[in-house]
């Protein structure tokens, strides 16, 4: 039987919700076919207090690992070390699906982990969402994240140098943006006779051009921690024109793993490339989209303007459609919703989902 039709009643014994805090986590198991509630308990998210609601678990549904599935909501952040020590004995964990509120019942961490349980009871098994695509993806999200902290550390050190140097007689040409070797000259200046305001500004300027050298080093080696990633994780993404394996990482952060995205259109509206209409009287047209993640879609911005300056499919593209009337804003617009197409297709075709297969019983 195909596990599209099969619900997670038909293949799991037990389902054990789980209402994630950061302090606390509730738990409530309940038993197939019909949802009745086994047990709830509340545990600390301390080591110990995982561990013992790990064993809570075990002891609850008959240390079954095989039969009992784990439905948790925010594996990705408050969840995400339960997940860790629940996976580590043989559970799998999923996240839970969007709870329900119902205006006649109240709330209370207790009362949400049964509805997690019960309505991950009547889910199909192709719909379960699995906690975290594993350990490089837990990595490049790091990764990706120290790098937009150090980048945005970095603007913000020269913005301060570039207004110092302008603002007191250095003897430095800061008219225009300062180049890099100009960075390197003040991190290397030494103290000299000069006034008070001056001498200080001086050796502010130091500090700060020191420190942008410090983070130019941080973020190469952030570049090569990201590109090692990568080429283990999914090369087939570097193959593709425009994208280099910080763009790839931030794709791969989002794509997570097979099956988290369901098709290349969710794929688009989850990064905003999805067209919007913006249609009116006699005029057809479409718009960009402002919703969806920023990061993904600036990612995707930058393959295409990459692609606009050095592909020549793409400038040609480009040509026809501004013959044919489209406007520049249009062009762009069509070209994100190719690439994320082109994008998700390339990962799905060499990562092809592995659902799980109940067996004839």
């Amino acid at each position: 039987m195909s596990s599209l039709h099969v619900t997670v009643a038909d293949f799991y014994r037990y389902v054990v919700g789980v209402d994630t805090h950061a302090a606390t986590h509730s738990y409530a198991i309940v038993a197939a076919p019909n949802g009745a509630l086994v047990d709830q308990a509340s545990f600390p998210t301390t080591p110990a207090g995982l561990r013992r609601a790990r064993d809570w678990i075990a002891r609850r549904t008959d240390g079954d690992l095989d039969g009992v599935l784990i439905s948790a909501e925010g594996t990705g952040s408050y969840g995400a070390v339960l997940g860790d020590v629940l996976a580590a004995v043989g559970y799998r964990v999923v996240e839970a699906p969007t709870p329900r509120r119902d205006r006649g019942r109240g709330k209370t961490d207790a009362l949400d982990a049964v509805p997690a349980a019960r309505s991950t009871l009547v889910m199909a098994l192709a719909d379960l969402r699995d906690r975290r695509a594993g350990e490089v993806h837990t990595a490049l999200q790091v990764l990706t994240g120290a790098r937009d902290h150090l980048n945005a550390e970095r603007l913000r050190c020269i913005n301060a140098l570039t207004a110092l140097v302008r603002g007191h007689d250095t003897g430095l040409d800061a008219r225009r943006a300062l180049t890099s070797q100009q960075i390197a000259t003040v991190a290397g200046w030494r103290r000299r006779e000069e006034s008070l305001g001056v001498a200080t500004a001086r050796v502010e300027a130091v500090r700060l051009a020191q420190r942008v050298l410090v983070l130019n080093d941080e973020l190469a080696s952030n570049r090569a921690d990201i590109t090692k990633l990568v080429r283990a994780q999914a090369p087939e993404l570097l193959d593709l024109p425009g994208i280099g394996a910080v763009t790839a990482a931030v794709v791969l952060t989002v794509w997570s793993h097979p099956g988290r995205i369901r098709s290349e259109a969710a794929f688009a509206q989850i990064a905003g490339t999805c067209p919007i209409p913006a249609s009116s009287g006699n005029t057809a047209r479409h718009r960009l989209n402002r919703g969806g993640d920023r990061r993904l879609n600036r990612a995707l911005n930058t393959v295409v303007l990459t692609r606009m300056r050095t592909d020549p499919a793409t400038r040609s593209y480009i040509e026809r459609r501004l013959a044919e009337g489209k406007t520049s804003k249009e062009i762009r617009r069509c070209l994100k919703r190719y690439t994320g197409r082109q994008i998700f297709r390339t990962l799905t075709a060499a990562h092809p989902k592995h659902e799980i297969v109940p067996s004839a019983a």
